[in-house]
């Protein structure tokens, strides 16, 4: 399956999940009231990502001057992929790493830090590059914020599910209501949203390396940058919050054991695999 089939398959598992919990409370105006309010907290996000962000990390913009290769190469990638040119921002930090943001294409940024910048050279410089604008050419930013819609009202009717089950409001047996399946979905329900959500993040990554490798010219570009970076992030921490840890090329809040699950990235591993195998054609 496709990353971006795979996409319209896991948002489908998100709105089916999110229909059940309807049904299980046993009102429509319940699904509406849920969903109303994640769009609200969700959509202020989407709106506003970039500058949020982008103040938390204490970048700062990057003129032509500044930077001559970053713009002069992001200038014909934008180009080849039919994109405005998105801003390029400096992020203070020696953790290599970096990330897109921006609710579409117009109003698209990319941000570095000064770590990838030093360490990697120019064609992996590159792939990381054509990596970033891989996000804003499928929208990713945009497809993310609908998941976090759907997960958010999930979590919404699951909280209460929990006190209708405990407390005896939620359903009429007549009716077909069933507290203990109540019960049972109020703390099942975010579990499997959350893992829902983290594949498709999952999911797009997979997709940004393949455009990203088509951009540049050249998969191997991007999958060297990935192996430095893999490295790299073990020894050099990001001073940042994990909430932002989706956003970007590395994950450098990484999790363990169970929290695997979890991921927001695929294994570092399979990604070079991937990359490895379009370069030689086997993708």
């Amino acid at each position: 399956m496709t990353s971006q089939l795979k996409t319209i398959f896991l948002l489908g598992l998100l709105t089916g999940l999110l229909i059940f919990l309807g049904g299980v409370m046993g009102g429509a105006v319940g699904l509406v009231l849920a969903f109303g309010l994640a769009m609200v907290m969700n959509v202020a996000s989407y709106w506003y990502s970039d500058r949020i962000v982008l103040r938390m990390y204490k970048a700062q913009e990057l003129s032509p001057g500044d930077a001559p290769h970053i713009h002069s190469v992001i200038a014909e990638m934008s180009r080849s992929a039919g994109i405005p040119k998105p801003r390029i921002f400096l992020i203070p930090q020696d953790a290599p790493n970096a990330f897109a943001t921006g609710r579409n294409p117009e109003n698209a940024v990319v941000a570095v830090t000064r770590g990838i910048v030093s360490m990697l050279n120019p064609d992996e410089l590159k792939g990381v590059l054509a990596h970033e604008l891989g996000h804003i050419v499928n929208r990713d930013i945009l497809i993310q914020t609908i998941a976090a819609v759907l997960a958010g009202a999930i979590v919404f009717i699951a909280n209460i599910l929990q006190w209708t089950a405990i407390f005896g409001f939620g359903g009429d047996d007549d009716e077909g209501g069933n507290p203990l399946v109540a019960l049972a979905m109020a703390f099942l329900a975010p579990v499997a949203a959350g893992l829902i959500q983290m594949a498709i993040s999952r999911s797009r990554e997979y997709l940004a390396d393949a455009t990203g490798a088509r951009l540049a010219g050249n998969p191997l570009h991007l999958a060297g940058a990935l192996a430095k970076l893999d490295a790299a992030a073990h020894l050099v921490p990001l001073k940042g919050s994990p909430a932002t840890e989706n956003m970007f090329i590395v994950n450098p809040f990484r999790g363990k054991g169970a929290m695997s699950l979890f991921a927001t990235h695929p294994p570092m591993e399979d990604r070079i695999a991937r990359l490895r195998a379009m370069a030689q054609g086997e993708l």
